[in-house]
């Protein structure tokens, strides 16, 4: 904008020109508020604004408290909270889709879709037990018995974690468990491992990100076997033993407390209870849970206090869908804040989701899109919770 002033000097009369601001340009936002808005958007926006400019590139790729201030809004916002689906075939393919699509009322199909534009893929050994976990947006998978990589599929970035043992030394099975840990505001890896078909000889090896080397924690003290990852909650990571005789689960929950390196036994709901139930160990609405699974009714034991065993309350009982040879429900996977329950089963011998819900105690089973039921040489695919974050394998506070 220009402006003409004048005056006279001496009769004459004299004018300059004044270049003034434009008033159309937009005002320059603090770069905190700028943060803050971006903090909303989700991981998948968040990339393609890298390009607008190196500060925006540098918040987005390398400021971890960014990141952490990204992962509690996305924790806390219902639509961010994601299904993935992971391939137990020697082949690692991730595939998701988001959970308030499956709860949808007029979603009468789920389609799921490949996480990332190149697919992951690595020669997996093993059997599936103990093969995955999640936790802030990354992925932890075993590769082999003492070989296990991070990745975060949303944003494409993976990292092999050092061997757990020498090779001269062999374990028969190892479950990788990721966490994190606020004492030292860093993630970490516990590795339980055995050595014989007996579990006599186990081990407790902890891996933290961003060092090269495994710590072992001693005298792990049950002697019933376990199997899979463990549980994590209130800085302990938990496990359900159970008895290699009777093939019923133990008495007790074995927990490590992560900071203070210790254990110590809890209790649950059915330890006294003799009845023909498969028991499993697993989190709900951050609440330690028992599910119990029989021929008629599939369990859901809640801990409401952490470390009370009078806290122990049901908190929903859903009938079984059929057939027990035909449908197997496995667990509960997510309860709405509608207390609709996200359950995945196996129907002959192919996985499926179900919606159950328990205020009219009905079942929706949504059709599920993509490539995903397609048999390719036996391949199943298991379920798991997961929320997309900025996270890096590489995560240095």
């Amino acid at each position: 904008m220009t402006t003409m002033t004048g005056r006279k000097r001496g009769g004459t009369s004299t004018r300059t020109l004044t270049q003034l601001p434009p008033t159309n340009s937009p005002p320059l936002l603090p770069f905190d508020l700028v943060a803050e808005i971006l903090c909303c958007l989700p991981v998948k926006h968040l990339l393609q604004l890298r390009c607008v400019c190196k500060s925006w590139n540098s918040l987005i790729s390398h400021d971890s408290k960014f990141a952490k201030n990204h992962l509690r809004l996305s924790t806390s916002n219902h639509d961010r909270h994601d299904l993935i689906l992971v391939s137990a075939a020697p082949l690692f393919y991730l595939s998701g889709c988001s959970i308030s699509s499956i709860f949808s009322s007029a979603a009468s199909f789920t389609s799921f879709k490949w996480l990332n534009n190149h697919r992951l893929i690595l020669n997996l050994k093993g059997d599936y037990i103990g093969r995955v976990t999640t936790c802030d947006g990354m992925v932890c998978v075993r590769i082999d018995e003492s070989l296990a990589f991070l990745c975060n599929p949303s944003i494409r970035k993976f990292k092999i974690l050092p061997p757990l043992i020498n090779p001269s030394q062999k374990y028969l099975q190892t479950s990788f468990t990721l966490v994190y840990d606020r004492f030292t505001s860093n993630y970490k890896i516990i590795a339980l491992s055995v050595r014989d078909y007996y579990q006599k000889n186990r081990e407790i090896n902890v891996h933290t990100l961003g060092t090269d080397y495994w710590k072992g924690i001693h005298d792990f003290p049950n002697r019933h076997l376990i199997q899979g990852p463990g549980i994590f909650l209130s800085d302990s990571l938990h496990w359900l033993p159970y008895d290699g005789r009777s093939g019923s689960s133990g008495k007790v929950i074995v927990s490590l407390h992560l900071q203070k390196e210790s254990y110590q036994e809890l209790s649950h709901p059915l330890y006294d209870i003799q009845s023909e139930t498969d028991n499993t160990l697993g989190m709900l609405r951050d609440c330690l849970c028992i599910f119990s699974n029989s021929d008629k009714f599939f369990d859901v034991w809640i801990m409401k206090e952490y470390g009370n065993g009078q806290s122990w309350t049901k908190l929903l009982s859903v009938p079984q869908m059929g057939d027990a040879y035909i449908y197997i429900l496995t667990k509960p996977l997510y309860i709405s804040e509608h207390d609709q329950v996200l359950m995945y089963f196996m129907k002959r011998r192919k996985f499926s989701l179900a919606v159950y819900d328990s205020i009219n105690d009905t079942y929706k089973i949504p059709e599920i899109q993509g490539n995903i039921q397609v048999p390719m040489e036996g391949r199943f695919y298991f379920p798991y919770v997961y929320i997309e974050s900025l996270i890096s394998p590489f995560f240095q506070d």
